[in-house]
């Protein structure tokens, strides 16, 4: 348990090579503090870095960061990320989130109403009215009225949700900018691309086992914890209602009150939940190789601050929780290095706390929305994510027509085993190290649909959706049960198929679907995509019965999914570039 969750520790904490020596100009003193956070007082480990020069005649704004999940104070980012904002004259306090590092208390997943609090008595120390254990006060940092610092938050993943969950119950915070983080982590663990949020997904069960086995492993990883650190509900580290859910996920089954109370309290320790009391500016940037917290998720967030009026920007960079993060693409901003100044997305953090902390109002903070290509120098950029704007239908010979007309009615079947019989990744190869094989499907567990070699590139950029019907007897007779595992459990992907035959499954990204009810049609959000499809390659849409990083479907459930010129499936894209005729 040890080596595999030192192992994992490091990757989910955006872990990336340590800075060599410390720069000059800021010093660092470790800090202590106990907070209260939910019923209980908790231990808070910290570093202040202060910058030369900053005293209480001259204060400057404060920045305030915390790790990715498994992580510490201490971890090659959140280190590297203070350290870049004290060089830039910033105040930086960086601590070790609850149930982290040298913090006690179980782990909570960032619930408001305990994390959240908790990060706010760090915003006390630093507007003033408060000291660290030892006695120490930041009397030199900006402040907008007594006790209410100047002060924004940055941090990825874990490191992320703490600034929405902290501004959701704190008017202080002045700017956050989450990176790579999670909307609903109900969606995020048991992803149901089904729009039906009273029906569970699909246990995502290598990234969820992974997580609980890092957050077990602590008091191994951290020897000599306090006893606040003991958890409930039988585990070890964390809080009773985030055991009881990953022990409810592990079983595969959902009967109908402990999968209410389930998503409740998931929902609950998500923004998806209280980000309308969320009023601070918030700079999105999300990572488009993440199979954890895709696309869609920042997308969801994106809009509910928009349709509130919380001014709000999104950036989709290259590089996310899949594949390794410590070696994002040339010239993206890497937090390990702190290039700030040379990567497009570390630009826009400065001019986003140039605006909102040092209040220079007339610092242009970028377009609403911008998305990294790799296929061209220079993110794309646009008022808002693209519309879906194509759509392609379901002919029953397998093919993907532009036109209703062209659709040729059939019937085709496909059929589960007992065992996954297809393959989108291995979730931890890229953090661990483990091997990693190409994305596969076994022939007769799967129905694919493909357009002919494109005469042109076609740029896709944003989620696909899929208008779906399906008939499955065997899941009619039991999938009223009331145990929502006895529905039927598919998979939708999008292909791109090289004229040798060769197929990329783009970023390993799948749409796990548990369908609320086979006799009606239903509706699948496909994540967000950000790819160029080359003249000569295809498109191909497919409906697999299993994917062998998820918990699928119990028993055999044969599909036949049926077209015809007035009644098919139908598959939206989002396309902003080429043509699919």
């Amino acid at each position: 348990m040890f080596a595999l969750g030192a192992a994992l520790a490091a990757p989910l904490a955006l872990a990336a090579p340590a800075t060599a020596g410390e720069p000059a100009g800021f010093t660092v003193t470790p800090l202590k503090f106990t907070v209260r956070a939910g019923d209980r007082h908790c231990a808070v480990d910290a570093d202040l870095y202060r910058p030369a020069g900053v005293d209480k005649d001259r204060p400057a704004p404060a920045v305030l960061t915390t790790n990715g999940f498994g992580g510490s104070k201490a971890d090659g980012s959140t280190d590297a990320v203070a350290k870049a904002f004290a060089a830039r004259g910033y105040v930086a306090l960086a601590y070790s989130g609850l149930g982290f590092g040298g913090s006690g208390c179980p782990i909570s997943l960032n619930d408001p109403e305990i994390d959240g609090r908790a990060a706010s008595g760090l915003i006390d120390f630093l507007g003033g009215t408060r000291a660290a254990d030892d006695g120490t006060r930041a009397d030199y940092v900006a402040k907008d009225g007594p006790g209410d610092p100047r002060v924004g938050m940055i941090g990825g993943s874990y490191g992320g949700t703490i600034q929405l969950a902290t501004a959701a119950n704190d008017p202080r915070p002045d700017a956050l900018v989450p990176l790579i983080t999670w909307n609903d982590l109900a969606y995020s663990l048991d992803p149901n691309n089904a729009n039906d949020p009273a029906t569970p997904g699909a246990y995502k069960y290598q990234w969820t086992s992974g997580f609980f086995l890092m957050g077990e492993a602590q008091g191994l990883l951290n020897p000599g914890l306090d006893l606040s650190r003991i958890g409930g509900g039988g585990c070890l580290h964390f809080v009773a209602r985030a055991c009881e859910t990953t022990r409810l996920l592990a079983t595969g089954s959902y009967p109908a009150e402990r999968t209410a109370r389930m998503l409740a309290y998931a929902r609950g320790v998500s923004p998806a939940t209280y980000l309308h009391r969320v009023k601070a500016p918030t700079l999105i940037v999300q990572g488009q190789a993440d199979t954890l917290f895709n696309l869609n998720e920042a997308e969801a967030t994106y809009k509910a601050l928009k349709a509130q009026g919380t001014e709000t920007r999104m950036i989709w960079q290259s590089w996310g929780h899949s594949g390794g993060m410590s070696a994002p693409a040339p010239g993206e901003l890497d937090l390990g290095r702190g290039n700030l100044e040379t990567s497009y997305v570390g630009r826009r953090v400065l001019a986003w706390f140039d605006r909102h902390l040092h209040g220079r109002k007339g610092t242009d903070t970028g377009p609403a929305f911008a998305y990294y290509r790799d296929w061209r120098s220079g993110y794309g950029t646009a008022a808002a994510p693209p519309a879906l704007s194509r759509k392609l239908y379901l002919s029953g010979d397998g093919k993907l027509v532009d036109n209703r007309s062209k659709v040729v009615r059939g019937a085709r079947e496909y059929r589960n085993r007992l065992l996954a019989t297809s393959h989108s990744e291995n979730s931890l190869a890229g953090l661990t190290g483990l091997p990693e094989r190409a994305p596969s499907d076994t022939p007769g567990t799967y129905l694919g649909w493909s357009t002919g070699p494109l005469k042109a590139p076609v740029e896709v950029v944003g989620a696909p959706r899929a208008t779906l019907r399906v008939v499955s007897p065997a899941t009619e007779r039991v999938q009223d049960s009331g145990d929502a595992a006895d529905r039927l459990v598919l998979f939708a992907k999008l292909y791109d198929v090289a004229p040798d035959g060769t197929k990329t499954l783009v970023h390993r990204l799948v749409a796990p679907v548990r369908v609320p009810d086979v006799r009606r049609p239903f509706t699948v959000s496909l994540p967000g995509i950000v790819h160029r499809y080359a003249q000569g390659h295809r498109l191909e849409f497919v409906v697999a019965a299993s994917d062998d990083a998820y918990y699928g479907n119990r028993g055999i459930k044969p599909v036949t999914v049926t077209s015809a010129p007035g009644d098919t499936g139908v598959l939206e894209l989002p396309v902003v570039r080429g043509s699919l005729g």
